[in-house]
């Protein structure tokens, strides 16, 4: 045997695939790579994929413990940058980068994912205009899903108090930013629709408003799962999407029946003022009234002009038969003219009476009573509000009561 032989060391393919491996590894620890995803295909969780360029191809594996937390959609086609480690596989003797984090080229990942989920939504139709309903005048129940937590539901509360006090407003509070969001909201809504259920029309709520105040797009994102947009698609009533700032668009508010700029903007749309509508039945009453009035002096005026007509004819008959049939006429004339304005004094005086019976003074009157906290007078309706110590005023039909709270019972 020759010395060269001698000295010469001859590898296992496994050992070779093996020290080939230790060597890629250690050589280039973590790298960013970017190219464009071709041959996607799944395993379970994970992902595997193929990065190419022009001039080469790089096999990449994208296990379920780093994808969890991917927003946007990783498809064929799509130009990313991948951030991962390079291994080797030595049984096939086969490089590939383990990806930790991949991001889209050119767009942050977020963006993508909205983009991609509306052109998904929307060709299943759930943006259609005619799958929107109008939102109903004068609700007598309100839902809101929101955080008790933020300004939002203070902001939503203090309009609504302002704008029509008689209305009942249900709260169906909910987290609306962090990891449970999109659940707590969706089940939220479905909630407020079960409450529905079994109830009679005047007992329902009638129009629900969901939203949160501003943020980035991260804090909003709840608002742009598909989860969400789902729930509020699936909704019996309608939805006024009242989610951040006028600026700030989300997939919720593309779903819903109306989009609100602000939950401040989304309370006014759902109530009008009290004096708006008095001011609007004083104006119709009116309205009629000189209505009516024009329409007698119009027909007293042809009246006149008539009976000029046949003294110039002067035949005795046909004059007391035209009399006859005009004083007809116009006693026709009278009473539809007393039937109209009664009818519309009547609708007026419903319309009244409804104002009326919606009065929190009648509500007092039937032995109920109105708990504000002092010194800043808000309404008290939860005992979380007040403590001992704190003094009271309670509205009673007649007088008020000023009281200091000595103990606080229950959880609210």
């Amino acid at each position: 045997m020759t010395q060269v032989a001698q000295d010469r060391h001859i590898y296992t393919v496994s050992q070779l695939a093996q020290d080939i491996k230790l060597i890629l590894e250690n050589a280039f620890g973590q790298v960013w790579v970017e190219g464009e995803v071709s041959n996607m295909g799944t395993s379970g969780s994970h992902l595997y994929f193929t990065l190419k360029d022009d001039a080469a191809i790089l096999p990449a594996a994208f296990f379920s413990y780093a994808n969890r937390e991917i927003k946007f959609k990783i498809e064929n086609g799509l130009k990313v940058i991948c951030l991962g480690k390079i291994s080797a596989y030595a049984p096939h003797g086969k490089y590939q980068i383990i990806v930790e984090k991949i991001e889209p080229k050119g767009i942050g990942s977020l963006q993508l994912a909205l983009e991609q989920l509306k052109k998904k939504l929307e060709k299943e139709g759930l943006f259609s205009a005619q799958h929107k309903r109008p939102i109903p005048y004068l609700p007598a129940r309100v839902g809101i899903v929101s955080s008790l937590s933020g300004a939002a539901i203070k902001d939503m509360l203090k309009v609504l108090d302002r704008r029509f006090k008689d209305i009942q407003i249900i709260i169906r509070p909910a987290q609306v930013q962090g990891e449970n969001a999109k659940e707590e909201i969706a089940q939220a809504i479905a909630d407020l629709n079960r409450f529905n259920e079994g109830l009679a029309q005047g007992e329902r709520i009638e129009v629900m408003i969901v939203g949160r105040g501003g943020g980035s797009i991260e804090d909003l994102w709840a608002f742009n799962e598909e989860l969400v947009a789902r729930a509020i698609y699936n909704s019996k009533i309608p939805v006024i999407s009242a989610v951040g700032h006028e600026r700030d668009w989300s997939i919720a508010d593309l779903v819903a029946d109306v989009r609100a700029a602000t939950p401040s903007v989304a309370a006014e749309l759902v109530l009008p003022r009290k004096e708006e509508l008095r001011e609007k039945l004083d104006g119709l009453a009116q309205g009629l009234y000189l209505g009516a009035q024009n329409l007698v002096k119009i027909n007293a005026g042809r009246l006149e002009g008539v009976q000029k007509k046949l003294s110039l004819l002067n035949p005795a008959l046909l004059i007391r038969q035209r009399k006859e049939k005009l004083e007809g006429l116009s006693r026709q004339i009278y009473v539809r003219l007393a039937h109209f304005l009664e009818l519309r004094q009547s609708r007026f005086s419903n319309a009244a009476q409804k104002l009326s019976v919606l009065s929190p003074l009648n509500i007092l009157g039937r032995g109920y009573s109105i708990t504000f906290k002092m010194p800043e007078s808000a309404i008290i309706k939860d005992n979380r509000f007040v403590k001992e110590g704190d003094l009271i005023k309670t509205r009673l039909h007649k007088g008020e009561l000023i009281s200091r709270i000595t103990e606080v019972k229950g959880n609210g």
